[in-house]
């Protein structure tokens, strides 16, 4: 962010401690990220709905606490979404994953029906290898690839140094890659 949009994000975050308009604001400027990070993580877009507002009035209850610390606004609501989801996850009987089904590139050129099927077997072999990885990669993969985080604010987001996090997503590629030879895929 540069400079002088984080010094207006600043000032905007302190009005919207006390003038609604001004948490309007930034419910406009992060709600589609919000919403994005947490149908990723949920896969249903009612639950993402919920979870969003329930994100947001959070963020909004809790507004008067929050301090400047160098850290982007930004990833205080991620924190607050991710805790929200882990609650959700636990809160239902069964484990959900995260539906990368939808990250698929369409192609503008049909390719052969058969082409077709191969790329959609090697898609779903791929998407269950996500499936198998921790919560944490899992997390780290939608950061990275959906949301396009840099490494800095996912290790904001996510509780960790930025070197924490290449080494994660390191190790995650490494674990993806295993488990792909593992089927013969790779």
């Amino acid at each position: 962010m540069p400079p002088n949009q984080h010094v207006n994000e600043t000032a905007l975050i302190e009005r919207a401690k006390t003038d609604p308009e001004a948490f309007g604001q930034l419910y406009q400027r992060y709600v589609d990220r919000i919403y994005n990070y947490i149908y990723y993580r949920v896969g249903n877009a009612d639950d993402a709905e919920d979870l969003t507002a329930r994100t947001f009035f959070r963020a909004l209850k809790k507004i008067d606490s929050y301090e400047d610390r160098g850290i982007p606004f930004s990833a205080w609501l991620y924190r607050i979404a991710h805790n929200l989801v882990a609650n959700w996850h636990r809160q239902q009987s069964r484990r959900k994953s995260v539906p990368l089904e939808e990250l698929a590139v369409i192609r503008s050129t049909r390719p052969n029906p058969s082409q077709m099927v191969e790329n959609q077997e090697t898609q779903n072999e791929l998407i269950s290898a996500i499936h198998r990885l921790a919560d944490d990669r899992q997390q780290l993969l939608i950061l990275k690839f959906v949301e396009r985080l840099p490494n800095a604010e996912i290790g904001k987001v996510m509780g960790r140094t930025e070197s924490s996090v290449k080494s994660l997503y390191h190790r995650t590629l490494i674990a993806l890659r295993d488990d792909l030879r593992e089927r013969d895929l790779i």
